[in-house]
């Protein structure tokens, strides 16, 4: 059970980061588990003006999958995921196809 509870910690820590982040670069955000209970249900844990629906793991083994968690999250704005690895860093997961609209 400690280390569930040491999850969820490590988890919480990243989504802040990853709001203070967004906030350095200009955007507003907030974390939904403090502004809304439906989003966060929906697999948003960032809400921020900027066009994306974010996701954040800081896991070492990601389940659900990524492909699973964009599935179920709204698609008003871009979902993406934020995934960080102990000693691995953070990488940015999008479909396809949203990717080559961005490039555009």
């Amino acid at each position: 059970m400690e280390m569930s509870i040491d999850s969820r910690r490590k988890g919480k820590v990243y989504e802040i980061q990853i709001v203070n982040r967004l906030k350095e670069l200009g955007y507003e955000a907030v974390s939904s588990r403090s502004e809304s209970k439906r989003m966060d249900d929906a697999g948003v844990d960032i809400i921020s003006n900027a066009k994306y629906h974010i996701q954040c793991k800081h896991v070492e083994k990601l389940k659900p999958t990524l492909h699973d968690i964009i599935a179920r999250m709204p698609t008003d704005k871009i979902p993406v995921v934020y995934h960080k690895r102990n000693r691995r860093g953070t990488i940015v997961s999008l479909r396809l196809e949203d990717f080559e609209r961005l490039l555009l």
